[in-house]
């Protein structure tokens, strides 16, 4: 399962259209869309950045849970950095934790790190990683 964390509220719907309204002008507390093969909940709540809380209340039963942003967050972290997007990885951002660091996925072919550094043009980037995500991956307690 996936948990994406974003900067700006959530725009699944359409303005206007009758779920828009429940939620919107309706000032609905939760709003679930659901139609053939998939469903969206709209939900007010003050807690919105807390991954952890978050996997538990809406992911429960996912054997590994992937976390995109939530870059602060006390979680296992792999970055996909390309040259073409940044000019410098975030995990040489001095307030990060060292140790939560897993890998670095890369095109630069000159990036060291204190983690496993992967390039997309090695043969098994992707099985390595896959492998590194499963055995650093943070266990909740149940």
């Amino acid at each position: 399962m996936t948990l994406k964390h974003g900067h700006h509220p959530a725009e699944a719907d359409r303005v206007g259209s009758d779920t828009w309204r429940h939620f919107h002008e309706g000032r609905a507390e939760r709003t679930l869309i659901a139609g053939p093969e998939v469903r969206v909940l709209f939900e007010r709540t003050p807690d919105d950045y807390d991954p952890i809380g978050l996997a538990r209340r809406y992911l429960d039963g996912a054997d590994i849970i992937l976390a995109e942003g939530f870059s602060r967050a006390p979680l296992p972290k792999i970055e996909v950095f390309r040259r073409a997007v940044a000019t410098a990885p975030i995990h040489q951002d001095k307030d990060q934790t060292p140790e939560q660091w897993k890998a670095i996925v890369t095109d630069d072919p000159a990036l060291t790190a204190r983690c496993p550094v992967l390039r997309f043009n090695d043969t098994m980037w992707l099985q390595l990683l896959a492998n590194l995500a499963w055995d650093g991956a943070l266990l909740l307690p149940a």
